[in-house]
């Protein structure tokens, strides 16, 4: 199970695997049907309508895997943004506390967002549990900060800036659990199970060998490519495609600026 979780992790090794699967099952297939012709030409007719079922089967459920991984997609840059916001707008409300403890927050909260951003550039997991301790730290800190004041002084305006924490610590754990959720292994074995019957059945159900070059270089071809494309997307640190913390580092220019 570990080798499986490896391999779909690793967008690039999964395009390699894939497509030398998608082939030899191709060959299989039109090895079956060049040994045993006059069967498969008695069932030429079932094998076309098993394959196009399969084939079926699988084109939607790529197209699910699809926008599977685009929705996990989608919600990691919605996070990011609500992040940012989050720490943008308790930086602002720091300006409510006593001004020691004011200056001493804003500070915590302008290194913590630079934790924040290196978690986003991050893809090595050694470092990534680096990055994880600081930021626990860190945000211990942050609290810490707050709670003398805020025990204080327990007004409305107070609760503005224990508020404002709270969505800073929040924000950080959906965000942990968004990078988190990614498809299950289970369906990818399943989608991989229909994905090499389904070339099995193309081998089996061509009309003649002649065919076997078209049929071993574009179907197998788009199947990888296919896997590919959805593990990519569905791989926060090891694909192409990643959520790049657009809103945190614009937000750590302001930051800068303003000092």
């Amino acid at each position: 199970m570990q080798i499986l979780e490896e391999l779909f992790r690793h967008p690039l090794i999964l395009l390699a695997v894939v497509f030398v699967l998608m082939s030899a099952s191709t060959w299989i297939g039109v090895a079956l049907l060049t040994r045993l012709k006059e069967q498969v030409a008695e069932l030429h007719d079932d094998v076309r309508i098993v394959e196009g079922a399969t084939l079926t089967l699988l084109a939607l459920i790529i197209g699910f895997s699809f926008s599977m991984a685009v929705g996990r997609y989608d919600q990691r840059k919605n996070l990011e943004e609500a992040e940012a916001n989050a720490i943008g707008t308790e930086y602002v409300r720091a300006d409510l506390l006593p001004a020691e403890n004011a200056a001493q927050v804003k500070a915590l909260l302008v290194k913590y967002l630079d934790l924040r951003i290196r978690f986003y550039a991050c893809r090595d997991e050694g470092q990534l549990g680096e990055v994880d301790a600081e930021t626990a730290k860190l945000q211990d800190q942050l609290w810490a900060s707050i709670r003398a004041p805020a025990a204080a002084r327990p007004d409305p305006v107070m609760a503005l800036v224990v508020s404002g924490m709270n969505d800073v610590l929040n924000s950080q754990s959906y965000t942990q659990a968004a990078w988190l959720n990614q498809i299950p292994i289970a369906a990818w074995v399943m989608m991989l199970a229909i994905a090499l019957g389904s070339t099995l059945l193309v081998g089996v159900g061509a009309k003649s060998a002649k065919s076997l070059s078209r049929v071993l270089l574009i179907l197998p071809l788009m199947l990888s490519v296919a896997f590919f494309l959805i593990a990519d997307i569905d791989s926060p640190r090891r694909g192409m495609i990643c959520v790049t913390p657009q809103n945190l580092l614009l937000l750590s220019d302001s930051l800068r600026k303003s000092h």
